[in-house]
């Protein structure tokens, strides 16, 4: 009946507090962007790259295996499948930003505009 109090954190689950501060202690975090490109020319986090959700089948071989990757969207959702594809892919340090870049803005941490 309790038990949902006693759930353990999703690793895999990161916050924008979480990423930043991870950045701060000068962890190399690999932040992939999977909006569309007008949305990322909105706002996005500096130095993310942008590899929109439909082309992340096709594109994966691309993206690093050494470092951790850090999925991100408008909300969370499409960041939430793009981390399944890679984790299918075989890609086995793949982290999903809760809230994406809405919880982003609303922690107050920067935003970068345009491309």
């Amino acid at each position: 009946m309790f038990g949902f109090f006693n759930r353990k954190a999703d690793p895999s689950q990161v916050t924008p507090e979480d990423v930043q501060s991870r950045q701060a202690a000068g962890e190399k975090l690999f932040i992939l962007d999977v909006r569309e490109p007008a949305e990322y020319a909105e706002g996005h986090i500096a130095g993310s790259k942008l590899m929109p959700l439909s082309q992340i089948s096709q594109r994966s071989a691309g993206l690093p295996r050494e470092q951790p990757i850090v999925v991100v969207c408008h909300s969370g959702s499409r960041s939430g499948v793009a981390q399944s594809v890679l984790k299918r892919a075989g890609f086995t340090n793949v982290l999903n930003m809760r809230g994406g870049m809405l919880a982003w803005a609303r922690s107050g941490l920067p935003v970068k505009r345009g491309r």
